[in-house]
């Protein structure tokens, strides 16, 4: 049952391939780490996503991506760094807002630790289902539906990564 209220001291911080298991594959360690601690269910959230993520100086999170479905919103709690949206790279520090809406290629966004300290931020999410994500350094796509969740309770969804040019025909296989 949820508490409806936290301390942000309360908040485990888990590596992002465990709070978040589908970056849990490979990745690339110099260019990307972080602990996530997820809020939302801790307090009864259903459409909003929170989580408080931290990253190490000279690290990103995740690499750049756009929501064609989701938004998102990120507030500054330490630390300084940068923010990518699109071509355009903003300075962040303690105390400031970005806003990420869905859209193409041209919103695909990351937050980069600049500095000499861990930054930390809130990050906050709609959670509208089926969500979309495009990686335009790479040409991936993402696609990931909820799906009923189990008996136990414990969410479920259905997640696919690829690339446009590697598409398989509707009959193929039948």
């Amino acid at each position: 049952m949820a508490k409806h209220v936290i301390n942000i001291e309360d908040v485990e911080l888990l590596p992002c391939s465990v709070a978040f298991p589908l970056t849990a594959a490979e990745g690339r360690p110099e260019q990307y780490g972080a602990n996530i601690g997820r809020v939302s269910p801790r307090i009864g959230a259903q459409q909003l996503g929170y989580n408080i993520t931290l990253v190490p100086p000279g690290k990103s999170a995740l690499p750049a991506h756009s929501h064609v479905v989701n938004e998102e919103m990120f507030y500054v709690l330490q630390g300084t760094g940068e923010a990518r949206i699109g071509s355009e790279v903003y300075p962040l520090k303690a105390g400031d807002f970005l806003a990420c809406p869905a859209g193409g290629p041209e919103l695909a966004h990351q937050i980069t630790n600049t500095g000499s300290v861990d930054l930390k931020y809130l990050a906050v999410s709609t959670m509208r289902s089926p969500e979309v994500w495009q990686y335009p350094n790479s040409g991936k796509f993402g696609v990931s539906a909820a799906l009923p969740s189990a008996e136990e309770g414990k969410p479920r969804s259905v997640t696919f990564f690829g690339r446009e040019n590697q598409r398989v025909g509707y009959w193929d296989g039948e």
